[in-house]
């Protein structure tokens, strides 16, 4: 059968709630699985493992792969703004609808809708919005939201990047509480700078609620992220940006992130953010087991160049690069699928390290672990096909095509 071909049981039962997908590589929790078989059943991986142990195919959809092709867990991206000309920040239905219809076209199966720094009253329109459609309107067969990631306003004014420094405010254990409140409590994840006013406080008090507390736009020295690690910080957002660097005598976040094992630390993998040599060293330090590869892409990712906006200001995108008036760069437009291509360049590590890099690391940081960030039975079926070229070629999504290269 020519790649990628649907084959349909000639029987008036066929279920097009089980599907056995055949053929390829798989890459397990532990091991790859050389001509093997996910069977899935509505929304769930139920059967997985090599040909010769499937004990017969039913009345299913079966779609046959070539060898060569491989089967990975779906990408999970815990910092994403936007794609294709809609934004978290937008505060509605149709925005996430969009983002969450897309992602599948570059492996993505799940992310956090992430805010910007805004006023009050914008952020809290997207939190509302965010927590509703959470709860309320997703479906199989586009990526999941999981959850918010609140960037910013608890942020240094001094590495503010991107974020609009005006509406910057100091951390606030109880405005953050009306605002988890407001979004349902599916605020997974909080970027912010422990060396302001309260910030530390906030790290615990986000701990004990049981949302990841990041450390990111921030001037904080070495000893004060020891600090908010002490207070249960396990998180660095878009490692080297936004946020004090490596120095000789003053390690800073970065060398913090380098030396604590506590803290995951995101990577924006685009050559752009961060040298590839720079990613490189990273990668030596941190391990797979310590990165998190992240686009932390903007409304232009998949249009064309030109002017666009980003939490209330106006962005040109150029030749890959996504800048404010002033040259700072403003986010990204990279397909985690480029991310992966370009941390297997760069570094020089394996596939199966990439996984851990882009699927299993966020997965188990968000607690997801259970159902999501590897192929196993009983997990929710968010599956990737790579091609011979490790292009996706087609994505599950909860179990659903979601993306298909040749339609």
């Amino acid at each position: 059968m020519v790649k990628g071909t649907v084959q349909r049981r000639e029987d008036i039962r066929v279920s097009l709630d089980v599907k056995l997908l055949k053929g390829m590589e798989i890459h397990l929790e532990k091991g790859i699985v050389k001509n093997g078989y996910i069977k899935i059943e509505n929304t769930i991986i139920t059967d997985i493992g090599p040909i010769e142990e499937l004990k017969q195919v039913e009345h299913w959809e079966v779609i046959d792969l070539p060898s060569s092709f491989k089967a990975i867990p779906g990408f999970i991206d815990v910092h994403i703004h936007g794609v294709n000309g809609a934004d978290v920040m937008d505060a509605t239905p149709a925005a996430l609808h969009t983002m969450a219809q897309t992602l599948p076209n570059e492996g993505t199966t799940c992310f956090l809708a992430t805010t910007i720094t805004q006023s009050r009253i914008e952020i809290e329109k997207a939190l509302a919005n965010a927590g509703d459609f959470i709860l309320n309107k997703q479906h199989p067969g586009k990526a999941e939201v999981a959850g918010i990631h609140l960037e910013g306003p608890f942020v240094n004014k001094k590495r503010a990047g991107a974020q609009p420094s005006q509406h910057i405010v100091d951390p606030d254990i109880e405005l953050f509480k009306e605002w988890q409140s407001l979004s349902k409590g599916t605020i997974k994840l909080v970027t912010l700078a422990p060396e302001l006013a309260g910030g530390l406080e906030l790290i615990t008090s986000l701990k004990e609620m049981g949302v990841i507390a990041s450390i990111g736009h921030s001037d904080a020295t070495f000893e004060q992220v020891q600090e908010a690690v002490q207070a249960g910080a396990i998180h660095v957002t878009h490692l080297f940006n936004g946020m004090r660097g490596l120095h000789h005598r003053e390690p800073g976040i970065v060398g913090a992130a380098f030396l604590l094992d506590e803290l995951k630390a995101e990577i924006i993998a685009d050559g752009i953010h961060v040298r590839p040599e720079v990613i490189r060293l990273a990668y030596k330090q941190k391990g797979s087991q310590g990165v998190i590869l992240i686009t932390d892409s903007m409304r232009a990712k998949c249009l064309k160049n030109g002017h666009y906006d980003l939490g209330g200001q106006k962005v040109t995108v150029k030749d890959g690069r996504a800048v404010l008036s002033d040259g700072t760069l403003a986010g990204s437009i990279l397909k985690m699928s480029s991310a992966i291509k370009n941390m297997l360049h760069y570094t020089e590590c394996s596939l199966p390290e990439v996984i851990e890099m882009v699927s299993v690391n966020p997965a188990k940081q968000l607690a997801l672990y259970e159902r999501k960030g590897s192929l196993s039975k009983g997990k929710d079926a968010d599956i990737v096909i790579l091609d011979e070229n490790l292009d996706v070629f087609m994505t599950f999504c909860r179990g659903a095509l979601a993306f298909n290269k040749e339609e």
